[in-house]
């Protein structure tokens, strides 16, 4: 999710010229760099939170959001610009180790839940979902063919 927020922004230029500014700063400077972008959008979830409290629903919920999807496209972007100079101090390598191998767990825990949900939805099979896709399939068929 992270590298398809990433690519969705066409910043080429504007990527490489703060690659280049964060390779001359210290990791602690680099750190800053990779925290200070986040900081603008908390107003953001302010008003989102303002906007639930005097109940627009669907404002506040579309504001925050939006300051979510925001956030993640921010953040991804400026962690794969100062990563490597990031990745030079020892606790955050730790923790960077850390979080990839939790990541790691949980992709092999839902792997095979995925592939169940796949399968059953792709009607191959014996099983009940399997007959009731194939049979809601013959019906969406046998409606097409009537008109």
């Amino acid at each position: 999710i992270v590298a398809w927020f990433v690519a969705l922004i066409p910043m080429r230029a504007f990527k490489q010229w703060l690659a280049e500014r964060v390779d001359t700063l210290s990791p602690a400077m680099t750190l800053i760099v990779f925290i200070v972008p986040v900081i603008p959008l908390f107003p953001l979830k302010l008003v989102g939170f303002w906007l639930l409290a005097h109940e627009y629903w669907l404002s506040a919920i579309l504001t925050i959001i939006f300051a979510k999807f925001l956030g993640v496209g921010v953040a991804a972007f400026v962690f794969d610009v100062t990563r490597d100079k990031l990745l030079e101090m020892d606790w955050f390598e730790t923790l960077y180790e850390f979080v990839m191998e939790v990541r790691a767990k949980a992709k092999a825990l839902v792997d095979p839940i995925k592939s169940r949900i796949r399968d059953a939805l792709r009607g191959d099979g014996s099983g009940w979902s399997a007959r009731t896709l194939r049979l809601i399939q013959r019906f969406r068929k046998s409606v097409h063919e009537a008109r």
